[in-house]
């Protein structure tokens, strides 16, 4: 592929069509949810009714979203009621109201994106009591809302550019109060591969400095060096979105390169085929029956070009190494 047509300016880009992803993701999940695909009873007080998707992208964002689930419960087993989730640039992301729903132990939820996203996400918390009464713990939980931000005593919402370290390691530790040495996982979904890599290491390694049993979830793009990859690049240079961290997603051992150089000392990545494939076949059997999809080379595709990588800096002896999708299954997509 000729690389040249595609590559971002220098350093940046535009934060607008970045911050339009969400609403984007947000639209998916909400038309997948629609169709049946998985439970979300809170992703419709961020997005109204949308148009139906086509099944291949029902079914990528319902691997997605089941990945993710079963990855976090698997990290909350190990770290019981001790556990720190930051769910870097989540949007309007719903997992900390359903992990609440499922009465998950958690010390602290932090959610974290640029402030002109997090402002929209404090007007609907107000606006809806559903989302609200789930963040407070108890009548005597003191909820502090402000224009970008939301801090309770278990749920934070604060709205800092990941670029600017210093700001987003003030409010983590002193507005947010996290702990550095309790086991602490960083969700991060489409959000490295739109920084450029100076901001996304100088990220990483603050992870990997800071926290001494840090785990690091992270969904991206991969394998961008075909035709399939170069059309999706086309498509994000007619948004004015670029991804300036294209060199960590030619392939499953660059995203895990950079990983290993920031600090994390295990690493594994799979495509999402491999996650799709992973899924019980009963689940399988079920969202495949909801609609019709003709072309599965398309589904195939799409899930070959995204990957989900788990990382950590902890001891073996903690239990995370442990953390992996159940094995691979013969279903054929």
């Amino acid at each position: 592929m000729n690389e040249d047509p595609y590559k971002p300016p220098p350093s940046r880009q535009s934060e607008e069509p970045v911050m339009m992803t969400n609403d984007d993701a947000t639209s998916c999940k909400r038309a997948a949810v629609d169709r049946g695909y998985w439970s979300d009873p809170y992703v419709q007080h961020f997005i109204k009714s949308c148009d139906r998707k086509p099944p291949e992208i029902n079914r990528g964002y319902f691997a997605r979203v089941q990945a993710i689930k079963l990855l976090v419960d698997k990290f909350l087993e190990i770290s019981s009621s001790q556990a720190q989730i930051v769910n870097l640039g989540a949007g309007f992301d719903t997992l900390f109201w359903r992990l609440q729903d499922d009465n998950r132990p958690l010390k602290a939820y932090v959610e974290v994106d640029y402030p002109a996203v997090t402002m929209r996400k404090v007007h609907y918390i107000r606006l809806r009591r559903q989302l609200l009464e789930k963040i407070a713990q108890g009548e005597d939980d003191d909820i502090r809302l402000s224009k970008c931000d939301i801090h309770s005593s278990k749920y934070h919402l604060i709205g800092v550019d990941l670029k600017d370290m210093n700001a987003l390691s003030n409010k983590l530790s002193q507005d947010c109060r996290l702990d550095p040495q309790l086991p602490t996982l960083f969700i991060s979904e489409c959000v490295l591969v739109y920084m450029a890599t100076d901001h996304c290491e100088a990220l990483l390694k603050y992870i990997t400095d800071t926290f001494k049993k840090a785990v690091l979830l992270n969904y991206d793009p991969v394998n961008m060096n075909d035709k399939f990859a170069e059309i999706m690049l086309e498509n994000l240079k007619h948004r004015d979105c670029h991804f300036l961290g294209l060199e960590a997603s030619q392939n499953l051992e660059t995203q895990e390169t950079r990983l290993y150089r920031c600090g994390f000392s295990n690493v594994r990545s799979w495509l999402m085929l491999q996650v799709y494939q992973s899924l019980p076949q009963s689940e399988l059997k079920r969202i495949e029956s909801i609609e019709f999809m003709d072309e599965h080379e398309l589904l195939q595709q799409l899930l070959n070009h995204y990957c989900i990588t788990v990382a950590d800096n902890c001891e073996t002896s903690l239990g995370f190494g442990e953390i992996r999708l159940h094995p691979v299954s013969t279903v054929a997509v």
